[in-house]
């Protein structure tokens, strides 16, 4: 078992290394969730199914990781902005709070894959050929999954605001 961690290791820590890396643009933070991602993947080895390849798993585990560090880093850092501030700039904050959680009620509504694939390109920035890569479709795929899921949102944005 410790050899075929080793293996994985070996084998796939660029890979993931990169891939976090083209999320998060700083090569300290790439390092410590790609570690994060192999600790884990370690624990949770047993429940991997085999429906996607290694790598996949692998970097699904990394951008949910990555995933949960920006939001307790911006969680952290709207903390310290709102210490800061006066009461107008706590409004203001306020407002952009709750446009936030409105985007991610809308995301929360989108169904997958288009949900993913607007994260994977909205937030972590990555490109239509990383997307494809990690769902493995074709770069085309992505665009079109894109595409749809942007109109989607915006659909559900203008019904949220109909509403109001």
């Amino acid at each position: 078992m410790k050899q075929d961690i080793e293996e994985l290791y070996d084998r796939f820590f660029h890979d993931v290394y990169l891939f976090v890396l083209s999320m998060s643009k700083d090569p300290h933070i790439a390092e410590e969730i790609t570690q994060e991602t192999f600790f884990k993947a370690l624990k949770e080895i047993k429940h991997f199914r085999g429906n996607c390849s290694v790598k996949s798993w692998l970097c699904q585990i990394a951008k949910n990781l990555y995933i949960s560090y920006t939001r307790k880093k911006k969680t952290v850092h709207s903390e310290l902005l709102e210490q800061m501030s006066d009461s107008t700039n706590l409004e203001d904050s306020y407002i952009q709070k709750e446009e936030a959680i409105s985007i991610y009620k809308i995301l929360h509504y989108l169904e997958e894959p288009y949900k993913e694939v607007f994260v994977l390109r909205v937030l972590a920035d990555l490109s239509y050929k990383e997307i494809a890569e990690i769902f493995e479709k074709q770069e085309n795929w992505a665009r079109v999954t894109y595409h749809r899921a942007k109109l989607k949102v915006r659909e559900l944005m203008s019904k949220q605001t109909d509403t109001y």
